[in-house]
């Protein structure tokens, strides 16, 4: 009887080393994330920093609001643009995601002021601790001139920016062969306020 307590014991004790020894394989081959809300690699190779020069090189006729004056230097901050301060807003006063329209779209409906994720936080808004004048106002009203078709091209442009596409085969194809995307000019007439911002969340076709 001790005998074969004995054998049923090391037949547990070799059993328990087999899977100890498949748990660390199967953990060196699938690493857990550091956190549930890592990025894919491609998108973690692009710096959010550099990305607002992709946009305006996509977007040459967008609005800079970069007049702006710094507390410290006294001097106009030329690169503190309406693009890099819309992206940290995204992505670090909200905390979504660059990969997708649909979160772009929510946070243009934050400038839009539609109501739809609440209140929009002045308090919190980028740069409005490093300039003379908290650019908020200003940004906002840049996005609430925009139609609807240019706030398509912002979003498309942003995704595109930190989700590059794959290496063409034919250079014609090529993302960096491709014209820049002109806005369409204004309406004469400004439309009334809040108008076309419904539109902003409904899924494109």
């Amino acid at each position: 009887m001790a005998k074969r307590q004995t054998t049923i014991q090391r037949i547990g004790i070799l059993l328990g080393g087999v899977v100890g020894s498949l748990l660390i394989l199967a953990i060196a081959e699938y690493p857990l994330p550091s956190s549930l809300g890592s990025l894919p690699a491609v998108a973690q190779r692009v710096r959010p920093e550099n990305v607002w020069r992709t946009v305006y090189d996509r977007l040459p006729d967008f609005p800079k609001e970069n007049q702006y004056i710094s507390k410290e230097t006294g001097k106009v901050e030329a690169d503190n643009t309406l693009i890099s301060r819309l992206i940290r807003y995204h992505l670090y006063v909200v905390g979504r995601s660059p990969l997708y329209r649909f979160d772009w779209k929510l946070t243009l409906a934050d400038y839009l002021g539609l109501g739809v994720n609440g209140a929009f936080d002045e308090s919190s808004y980028p740069s409005r601790a490093t300039l003379k004048t908290n650019p908020v106002e200003g940004d906002q009203a840049a996005i609430k001139r925009l139609n609807r078709a240019q706030r398509a091209a912002l979003v498309q442009a942003l995704v595109d920016a930190f989700v590059p596409q794959p290496t063409r085969v034919s250079p014609s194809n090529s993302p960096a062969s491709q014209p820049p995307t002109r806005l369409s000019p204004q309406p004469t007439v400004a439309p009334a306020p809040g108008m076309g911002g419904a539109q902003l969340l409904q899924p494109q076709r």
